[in-house]
């Protein structure tokens, strides 16, 4: 399955994965949502999405994975002030 997969494809199926595993680790409270790895896991996979879509446009899905990164940015900004506040 994943030989006849092209490189965007491929990309693209490991951001997914990138979001889809940070969803499922803050369900089981491996992640905390509040924690700088979580914003930066999210950030990479829609990044990851984004080039795939770059090759393969989609535009509801450049859109949600445009807001995912903007979305991701603020949580990684958010994160960044708490620790310099503590």
């Amino acid at each position: 399955m994943f030989q006849s997969l092209s490189w965007p494809d491929l990309v693209g199926t490991v951001g997914t994965l990138f979001i889809a595993f940070a969803y499922f680790a803050t369900q089981i409270r491996i992640l905390n949502s509040e924690d700088l790895m979580f914003p930066v896991v999210n950030l990479l996979g829609a990044l990851l999405l984004l080039y795939s879509l770059s090759h393969n446009f989609n535009l509801p899905s450049v859109l949600m994975e445009g807001f995912w990164v903007i979305i991701s940015l603020i949580g990684i900004i958010q994160a960044l002030k708490a620790r310099r506040a503590t």
